[in-house]
């Protein structure tokens, strides 16, 4: 059984402490048995972040869109009468109900904690609790999903810290800010996504930064070796901890060398 006390020691072990602004990537399944499940996780990492500390976490949604792998895996087999009836059932982002899909229960407990704060943004939302959490998660550009204008980038000016608990570098978002970044004309695409700007529900199209995570267990592989990486365990889970900063400006120079126009 993984309790408070242990996890606190495991946290605390690994780096977390007092002040910290931490981006979680989370697995709770791969900490074992844990008492209390992602209520003790959250009230483990706050309690040693403290009143000075913000916690932030991915909170995306893929259900209301109809450009993601999740909608795609929803509809095939469909035929088309049915997949007209399921687009038309998809629900309108709201940044306040919205539950996040694929992203776990420690990322869902963030964002349901009463002083938390979330992004706007209807695919690539963040959450946060703590001090810095209303301007972390303040003004996400619709058109801007993990670049300049969102979360990520305030997190990077925070000096923030990465933690990824129990998961790989696949899961590792601040990589993304990297690719609105490692050369002036990155490759984009189109987005599509179910909103409500108050006048009811309504389909939203915008063209951003083709994020592709593909090639992200490589870079950290890479990032491990030449970066400054925590490694560690919090309970039965590997954990992770490193400077976003150091983490976006190696993938920055990493994608420069291992990515061309060719790749896309």
């Amino acid at each position: 059984m993984i309790d408070y006390a242990r996890l606190s020691h495991d946290f605390s072990a690994l780096g977390v402490t007092f002040g910290q602004t931490v981006l979680l990537h989370s697995s709770l399944s791969s900490l074992g048995h844990t008492e209390g499940g992602a209520d003790t996780v959250v009230a483990a990492l706050l309690g040693l972040l403290g009143d000075g500390g913000t916690l932030v976490v991915p909170s995306g949604t893929s259900g209301n869109s109809d450009t993601s792998p999740f909608y795609r895996a929803a509809v095939a087999g469909m035929t088309p009468e049915e997949v007209a009836a399921f687009r038309a059932r998809m629900p309108a982002y709201d940044p306040g109900s919205t539950p996040s899909v694929l992203m776990g229960r420690i990322p869902e407990r963030v964002r349901t904690l009463p002083k938390a704060y979330r992004s706007a943004h209807p695919l690539t939302s963040f959450a946060a609790i703590g001090p810095q959490a209303d301007e972390i998660t303040r003004e996400h550009a619709r058109d801007c999903l993990l670049g300049e204008l969102s979360p990520l980038s305030k997190l990077y000016d925070a000096k923030a810290h990465v933690l990824l608990l129990g998961v790989g570098y696949d899961r590792c978002t601040a990589f993304h800010l990297a690719e609105y970044r490692y050369r002036p004309d990155p490759p984009q695409r189109s987005y599509r996504a179910v909103v409500d700007d108050g006048d009811g529900r309504a389909w939203c199209e915008f063209v951003d930064v083709h994020v592709d995570d593909a090639d992200f267990w490589r870079l950290g592989a890479d990032f491990e070796v030449a970066g400054d990486v925590r490694l560690g365990w919090v309970g039965a889970a590997q954990a992770r901890l490193f400077a976003l900063t150091d983490a976006v400006d190696y993938a920055t120079g990493w994608l420069t060398t291992h990515r061309t126009p060719a790749t896309y």
